[in-house]
């Protein structure tokens, strides 16, 4: 099984991806946004992202089960803002309050290195996470089209 508590608690276990974590990032990410494929009619853009150059930027985080990974997050400077570039839980890690966990680090890292806010963005047809950010307190800035998805932004102020 895994060695996850039932639920997440802060950021406990939220540790740097490595070199050799590339293909279980990956794994994570395509898992955790493979049922939205249907609904865009195209594979979100976290599912193509090239996560060995983003790891060795240093951009990102994960929550480690057994050998796997649970939990990934994308982290990228933008100041005075900190971007959520991407947040997946793996489907059989879902709803044990990672996903909250890992925001609520990209909240404490945004302030150890002293940015003013969090910003996020996500895609209209994700209806989940349109309830899912308000109610971390992340109001919605905008929506536009952004290299061909359309997109609703977030931005929350610390």
């Amino acid at each position: 099984m895994t060695d996850l508590p039932s639920k997440a608690h802060g950021s406990a276990g939220i540790v740097p991806a490595g070199p050799g974590d590339a293909p279980a990032v990956a794994a994570c990410v395509r898992a955790a946004y493979a049922h939205y494929v249907e609904r865009i009619g195209r594979e979100p853009a976290p599912m193509t992202a090239d996560y060995g150059r983003l790891i060795a930027a240093g951009e990102v985080w994960v929550i480690r089960a057994g050998e796997g990974i649970a939990g990934v997050l994308v982290l990228r400077p933008q100041p005075p803002a900190l971007l959520v570039e991407n947040v997946a839980v793996a489907p059989e890690h879902q709803g044990r309050g990672l996903g909250r966990a890992l925001m609520e680090f990209a909240e404490e890292h945004a302030r150890a290195e002293g940015l003013a806010e969090v910003v996020l963005y996500t895609n209209e047809r994700m209806t989940e996470n349109l309830r899912f950010y308000p109610a971390l307190g992340f109001t919605e800035t905008g929506r536009a089209m952004q290299d061909g998805f359309a997109r609703v932004f977030y931005r929350k102020v610390l």
